[in-house]
């Protein structure tokens, strides 16, 4: 199977859950502390990597995503005790999914990085937009997102 070439034009979207508690704090130390990582890097704060289940990952791809990268607290650290677990059974279910919509494993991934951890939030994003870039933007199709949403009318007889 001969390699793709890596365009190194491609900047790739990436979308990072980050958990309130602990990755986003890593990223915020990260910028604090003038650690270089790509600013093609999107973070959505969750209160906990837990909550972020397989479709807001899907979702994020079906909205032009080309990588996702879910980020949480360490499972001894976990701010709500299961979160951690919780997001970890999710991720396993995501990769089934994945696996059935037939496009790469190496789109997304699940680290568990603690507030203190900052070089290792940017090492990772890095990692991951080089992987991405690797692949090539996303196969799944780009969804046009409204600018304006008008709220639908519900009728109760």
């Amino acid at each position: 199977m001969p390699k793709k070439k890596v365009n190194q034009d491609f900047d790739p979207r990436i979308v990072v859950f980050a958990c309130n508690w602990c990755s986003y704090p890593a990223a915020d130390s990260a910028g604090i502390n003038r650690m270089q990582y790509p600013s093609n890097v999107r973070i959505i704060r969750t209160m906990c990597m837990g909550r972020v289940n397989p479709g807001h990952v899907l979702k994020a791809f079906e909205m032009g995503a080309d990588g996702v990268l879910v980020s949480g607290c360490h499972f001894e650290d976990c701010h709500y005790s299961f979160g951690a677990r919780k997001a970890a059974e999710q991720y396993k279910k995501l990769e089934r999914i994945v696996h059935m919509l037939g496009f790469e494993k190496e789109r997304m991934r699940q680290e568990f990085i603690s507030a203190a951890e900052f070089p290792k939030f940017a090492q990772v994003v890095r990692e991951m937009v080089e992987q991405v870039r690797k692949l090539g933007p996303t196969p799944i199709k780009k969804v046009k997102v409204p600018q304006k949403t008008e709220q639908a009318e519900i009728v109760i007889d």
